[in-house]
């Protein structure tokens, strides 16, 4: 392990929430919950101020509505959380060539591959820089750990949240790991967690107290000995700057149970042409097919089918899952289905391929325009607008939908720039309403005059600014203050 703090973990805070509330000046210090908001929909992030009622991540939504009942909640919107993750990894990237995403919103980057910082303090400031320059390029703050390893450079972000940043002084990992619990440690899950305990081991103390042999006893050779290391605060694993991908996959979780055959049939065809969608995204191809089916009762089957060859060909991808499907039993109904291709590749072999053996409706990608699933339309025939939705009136302008029933739809008129905006009730099927594009969260600059002072530029975002970073008036109260930890 190196001696200096050099490995930085950028953890961005509550991420998609954080999007939606700079999004939406309405929602700016107000619990937000992000995630599927059918019955049996799940959290995927909520604000800070909805963890306080005790929202959280992976939380049944239906449980989250009685804990939080007045926060607002919003499907996700993942072309916008893209495109915001796309500007955060430009910046990191900015700072070192060895930058490794784990996530939209969660990345470590190797500061001392580019030299920019060789010691503390240059990794201090390097850290200081990263988040004014987050907050000047997207408006949303992100928590940053500096060490040594990774280990302890993920274990310092998590302690700098929200908003902060803490740096793991040289000569410090192991008093700082002592009195933390086991689970603080990658690798450690409820299951090893519970063993250790049971053994009478739960803090990394008492971890490294235990000693090699006895860790190899308990969990096996190569955990033990995995463990032992990190209780050590040795963690030797580097950035790795591509991360190669396993599999591609895509699943949706229906709100009523799907029972007539040729519907489920259609919605794995559908999602096969979406996760072929995302294999061409990638320049990516696959061999093995994957059908994955959660029935009625929670039982999960997956059934799998391996090509002579890579491909990313639609037909070939849903033909396949068809013929997995027919050997599913879906009587009592199905609740989830998912598709996936592994044994990725980066070409094809097409002319291996003689499959075509009926034919197959083609879905085009007009048919399923959004990465995350649409929800089925309450009433036959009419528009079916989804709480925290886009849409453009040709009076009022841009707003989002705060909800919609019995024929009518809310909107609040309101942009990224703008103050809170007024609530508007239309018919859904009013012809002046329609869906939009999500707004840039942050304008881009205005041109450097020549009259103006020289200021420093932040790479291929052009942003460019003389003082540390601060937002426009139009986003006061969009998040805590930025501190800079010890």
């Amino acid at each position: 392990m190196r001696n200096a703090p050099t490995i930085l973990h950028l953890d961005m805070d509550a991420f998609y929430a954080s999007v939606e509330q700079a999004s939406k000046p309405s929602l700016r210090g107000k619990a937000v919950v992000v995630g599927g908001l059918g019955p049996r929909g799940v959290v995927a992030t909520a604000s800070y101020e909805a963890r306080a009622f005790g929202v959280h991540s992976a939380m049944p939504m239906a449980q989250a509505r009685r804990l939080a009942p007045n926060a607002a909640y919003l499907v996700p919107r993942f072309s916008l959380y893209r495109a915001v993750s796309e500007q955060v990894m430009a910046l990191l990237r900015e700072l070192s060539p060895l930058v490794e995403p784990l996530s939209l919103d969660e990345a470590f980057v190797d500061l001392a591959a580019s030299g920019t910082a060789s010691d503390a303090e240059s990794a201090r400031r390097t850290g200081v820089r990263l988040r004014e320059d987050i907050r000047a390029v997207t408006g949303l703050t992100g928590s940053v750990g500096l060490a040594a390893s990774k280990m302890l450079a993920k274990i310092a972000s998590e302690r700098a949240k929200p908003d902060g940043l803490v740096l793991i002084e040289p000569g410090t990992e192991r008093a700082l790991l002592g009195p933390l619990s086991v689970r603080t440690l990658p690798g450690v899950g409820p299951a090893t967690g519970d063993h250790l305990r049971r053994a009478g081991i739960t803090t990394v103390e008492e971890l490294a107290e235990a000693g090699e042999d006895e860790l190899v006893r308990l969990v096996g050779k190569a955990h033990g000995h995995a463990l032992y290391a990190m209780a050590l605060a040795r963690d030797e694993r580097p950035v790795v700057a591509e991360r190669e991908a396993k599999s591609v996959s895509v699943e949706d979780t229906y709100d009523v149970d799907i029972h007539d055959r040729p519907r489920i049939g259609l919605e794995v065809r559908r999602l096969a042409d979406r996760c072929v969608r995302r294999l061409r995204e990638a320049g990516l191809s696959g061999r093995t097919i994957v059908l994955k089916v959660r029935r009625y009762d929670f039982s999960t089957l997956t059934r799998s089918e391996t090509l002579r060859g890579p491909t990313d060909d639609p037909a070939v991808v849903r033909e396949a899952a068809e013929r997995l499907l027919e050997s599913v039993d879906t009587t009592g109904g199905v609740r989830l289905l998912g598709v996936g291709v592994s044994g990725l590749a980066d070409y094809t072999q097409e002319d291996l391929f003689a499959q075509a053996a009926r034919p197959s409706p083609a879905v085009s990608a007009a048919d399923d325009p959004l990465p995350e699933p649409a929800a089925p339309s309450p009433v036959a025939g009419l528009p079916h607008w989804r709480a925290g939705q886009d849409v453009l009136h040709a009076e009022f302008g841009h707003g989002w939908v705060q909800g919609s029933g019995v024929g009518r739809v809310t909107v609040r008129f309101e942009t990224p720039q703008s103050p809170p905006g007024r609530i508007r009730t239309f018919l859904v099927t009013d012809p002046a309403l329609r869906p939009a594009d999500p707004l840039p969260l942050v304008l881009p600059p205005a041109p450097v005059t020549r009259n103006e002072p020289e200021r420093r530029a932040v790479g291929r975002q052009g942003y460019v600014s003389s003082e540390p970073a601060s937002l426009p008036k139009s986003w006061s109260g969009a998040g805590p203050g930025a501190t800079s930890r010890p």
